[in-house]
């Protein structure tokens, strides 16, 4: 794993409570354990296949007030936003919400547990009260007219594994008017916001149960207003004698100050604890320009903050700081114990205690990266651009050679005259063959030495049933119509070999379902086919492209999935030995935009093996306007390819017909 990621369940049986680790969350009790999955059937959260599709269902499932409950979480994307849960933990017992990034859990993946709570439709929302924490006050601008809300519920939390994103807070809290005792433990985390990487606000603290953050990386994005990478304001009525807030081996940053502490009018005392942290913060103007109120601020007046500092370093313009009475930044208090360093501008003193670095920082100033996404086996595989202005391409061995068979048409729209066929040697290049003019979306299945297409007519601007076109020499083409829609429309199509004859899987967007699921048909010779009753797959998801392959006793189907609500396609794979019954690999998706041109989509899969190599074809793109194709080269066999995703064993897919 990367970085922050070195995931340690503390609070699962296996592993238990690390005394080192959580001094202070020792479990006393259990709860109940619930599953967040996108590919669960959203039923009770018990397991991973009939985990909650939202990370706030599991929030609304916590059974009791009792504490030791956990939600764990599979890596994917979650477009939520303003969290908020059933109930608090309690001491001793805290609840927790974790990311199974490693796959500890048993989730079938590995990578980024990511809670975006950006717009869907219009990206970053950065406004007041938007986070992915729950907290609001009304009356705050005159369009905050809902109750108010605090963060209190989250009271004795633990997180881990999480990548917070896309508002204006990251992991940050806020009590807003319930100013009571509060304690949430954040670990290997990343909190990016416009305001706030990470934080507290409008609480008191616990001392013996501290506030802590450890292993994060809190990015603010601002620099207006009472931003900071970490933000905490405690509203002690004096200094208190130990730490509110503890940040170990922590990572702060910002284009304002990387550590903030109160507010414009607080009147309340804040001490935090830096072990081992490194503060950033984005701003080495000069004194003459825009300087910032100090790496680390006290809004109102210094003697409101005091930090204790160990094996610390700071860059910035300027160590300390206070944005209001700018004279009161020497009250402000610290310690500093081991190596505890300072980069600032050139003409800025340091305070007593920090070493001053001649040096630029290197290393630490690396460290403000968030970790990279870890990377699965056959993300790492090969890939090469295969063809511009292109979406739909099947790779087929003819003779003993390796050929490409190109759906030719514009992005949309156009009359039959623009939509062909093309034949090529994937290694000669130039064009072989054109035929086929009028039809699209077409799939190549060579048999006793003939060549099959089968593809959809384009037709009143849309496409129509499926036709085959086929030849022994690829100049003499035969056509015959060899499946008919019924109320619906039929576009890409895929055939295998099967046990008995061969299988078809056809795209259809039969209104009874959303668009679209994937049917089947039979044939005993490619050319008189069948439709196979209640085959199907897709009866509650968006599943288009379909690729299908018969290996060791299953149907393998790679598919498109559109991951709503985000204008996002990645392809997943399921399988099935009665083409009725489907489980979905644990381990999905199988392709992902993951390359700077592959836009936000990895779609129209097509898979061959050609000495002893499995190649997958695929479209990248924005699926609107271009498209291009690429393929992804795995060094084994079609068997090993498709097994591969299975190591694991499946999950039901929920949406088949009974």
């Amino acid at each position: 794993m990367h970085g922050n990621y070195q995931s340690k369940p503390v609070l699962s049986p296996s592993h238990g409570a690390n005394k080192a680790e959580l001094p202070i969350c020792r479990q006393t009790r259990r709860g109940v354990t619930l599953y967040v999955s996108k590919l669960g059937d959203n039923l009770d959260g018990s397991s991973w296949a009939r985990a909650f599709t939202t990370i706030q269902a599991a929030l609304n499932a916590i059974p009791d007030e009792n504490g030791g409950h956990r939600v764990i979480i599979r890596p994917d994307t979650y477009m939520e936003a303003n969290l908020a849960p059933a109930f608090k933990g309690i001491a001793g017992a805290y609840n927790a919400l974790l990311g199974d990034v490693d796959n500890c859990y048993g989730s079938g993946t590995t990578g980024h547990v990511i809670i975006d709570c950006s717009d869907p439709r219009r990206g970053f929302k950065s406004y007041d009260w938007w986070g992915i924490m729950r907290a609001y006050k009304h009356g705050w601008s005159e369009a905050h007219t809902e109750p108010t809300f605090s963060g209190i519920v989250w009271d004795r939390w633990l997180f881990r594994g999480l990548y917070a994103t896309g508002g204006d807070g990251g992991l940050v809290w806020d009590l807003t008017d319930e100013v009571k005792p509060f304690t949430v433990i954040v670990e290997n985390s990343v909190g990016i916001g416009r305001a706030f990487g990470g934080g507290v606000a409008s609480c008191l603290s616990r001392s013996d149960e501290p506030i802590l953050f450890r292993r994060c990386k809190f990015w603010a994005l601002d620099w207006w207003g009472d931003t900071a990478g970490g933000y905490v304001r405690v509203e002690n009525p004096s200094m208190p004698e130990v730490p509110d807030v503890i940040f170990e081996d922590c990572v702060l940053v910002s284009p304002q100050c990387a550590l903030k502490g109160g507010n414009y009018g607080f009147h309340t005392y804040t001490r935090v604890r830096l072990n081992q942290c490194r503060l950033v913060t984005l701003n080495f103007s000069q004194p003459i320009g825009t300087p910032t109120d100090g790496i680390i601020q006290s809004v109102q007046n210094g003697r409101y903050l005091h930090v204790d500092l160990e094996d610390t370093t700071v860059m910035g313009y300027k160590v300390f700081g206070v944005a209001v009475d700018k004279g009161s930044e020497k009250d402000i208090g610290y310690t500093t114990k081991g190596a505890v360093q300072a980069y600032v501008q050139f003409q800025q003193d340091v305070p007593k205690g920090f070493h001053r670095l001649q040096q630029w920082p290197v290393d630490v100033f690396q460290t403000i990266m968030p970790p990279q996404t870890p990377v699965r086996g056959f993300d790492m595989t090969k890939r090469e651009f295969i063809r511009r202005n292109m979406c739909e391409l099947s790779g087929v061995m003819w003779r003993n050679r390796l050929y490409h068979m190109a759906c030719v048409r514009p992005p949309s729209g156009g009359t039959p005259e623009d939509y062909y066929l093309e034949l090529m040697d994937a290694e000669k290049g130039g064009e072989r063959v054109r035929f086929a003019q009028g039809y699209g979306l077409a799939c190549a299945h060579v048999f006793d030495d003939i060549f099959y297409a089968y593809a959809s007519r384009w037709d009143n601007d849309t496409w129509n049933d499926v036709t085959l076109f086929k030849s022994s020499d690829l100049k003499h083409w035969e056509q015959k119509l060899v499946l008919k829609q019924e109320r619906e429309h039929i576009f890409n199509t895929s055939v295998c070999d099967a046990p008995d004859g061969f299988v078809m899987a056809y795209e259809s967007d039969d209104p009874r379902y959303p668009p679209f699921t994937v049917k089947f048909a039979f044939s005993e010779d490619l050319e008189t086919w069948t439709k196979v009753p209640d085959a199907i797959f897709g009866t509650n998801r968006y599943a288009a492209c379909p690729c299908i392959r018969y290996v060791n006793g299953y149907y393998y189907v790679l598919y498109l999935e559109h991951r709503n609500p985000r204008h996002y396609f990645e392809t997943y794979i399921t399988r099935s030995k009665d083409l009725k019954h489907w489980e979905l690999s644990s381990a999905n998706p199988v392709l992902r935009p993951m390359e700077i041109d592959d836009g936000i989509n990895a779609s129209d899969p097509e898979v061959v093996e050609n000495e002893g190599k499995t190649y997958v074809y695929y479209a990248v793109g924005d699926q609107l306007t271009w498209s291009n194709l690429k393929r992804a080269i795995y060094s084994g066999s079609l068997k090993s390819f498709f097994e591969q995703w299975y190591t694991q064993p499946g999950i039901e897919d929920h949406g088949v017909l009974e």
